[in-house]
């Protein structure tokens, strides 16, 4: 089996963790530019032909497909070996569990900070960097705490098309006991998006609580739409219900007027 590019995923489908549509959408626009997605495989063994020649992948059900490379990508586990952490009561090799003032758990005195990757709440450069700023907080003195890194972390694949969420999905937020309905709208349906060229796709999806009258999930997926995710993020951080929302009015002609379409869907 051959093609230009070749995607081997060992999840039923791409971007698992996100929602469905998401990673369907994505699927249809790599095999639209030619791109083989193969879901469900997982790479059991890769040999190079000759010296210089191609490469084979093999999967698990015995399949082989040809290559010039391979590029694996398998996720990340905390660099925490070699750092002495044996000596302060933690375990080499796993992440430093922290409180919510990013003080590493069980260190005797509280002195350890651990923030970004290390610490395996959400490994992504601007939660580090969020990280960062919680901890120097802490250290001078000042009563923060960690808001966001455990559900409600804004996400951007930078794929064509992009793929923009953050909070939990909506089977996330349904399995933690949250009444939400979902209100999904095609994102290139706002004069907005015709100004972004033409036969511009995507899904715009709210999960909002019906208790509270809350987002508490957004997914955006579409050509460009990474500055729009900041919006979604702003409201379900700083618990803005719907009545609200529905006054906070998008500019003519912005993609940000998905905000009406979908609060119109929520029934305001």
């Amino acid at each position: 089996s051959s093609g230009l590019v070749v995607v081997l995923e060992g999840a039923d489908r791409l971007l698992a963790r996100e929602e469905p549509f998401a990673g369907e959408e994505l699927r249809a626009a790599f095999e639209a530019e030619g791109i083989t997605v193969v879901t469900g495989v997982r790479m059991t063994a890769a040999r190079r032909l000759g010296r210089d020649g191609p490469v084979v992948a093999q999967v698990a059900d015995g399949r082989e497909f040809t290559g010039d490379e391979i590029l694996v990508a398998v996720g990340r586990r905390p660099a925490t070996d070699g750092l002495g952490l044996e000596h302060v009561g933690l375990e080499p090799g796993q992440p430093v569990r922290v409180d919510r003032a990013l003080r590493a758990a069980g260190v005797p005195g509280g002195w350890l900070y651990a923030i970004g990757d290390c610490n395996g709440l959400a490994p992504l450069t601007h939660m580090g960097k969020y990280h960062a700023r919680i901890a120097a907080a802490a250290i001078l003195g000042q009563d923060v705490a960690d808001a966001a890194s455990r559900d409600m972390v804004p996400r951007v694949t930078f794929t064509d098309p992009q793929v923009c969420a953050v909070g939990p999905t909506a089977a996330q937020a349904r399995a933690a006991g949250l009444p939400v309905t979902v209100v999904s709208v095609p994102t290139g349906e706002v004069p907005g998006a015709y100004t972004q060229g033409t036969g511009i796709r995507g899904t715009s999806q709210l999960v909002i609580d019906d208790r509270r009258r809350t987002v508490v999930g957004a997914t955006f997926t579409g050509p460009g739409l990474a500055e729009l995710l900041h919006s979604a993020t702003v409201a379900i951080i700083g618990g803005v219900t719907v009545d609200q929302l529905r006054h906070a009015v998008p500019s003519f002609p912005t993609v940000s007027e998905v905000w009406l379409h979908l609060l119109e869907a929520y029934g305001l």
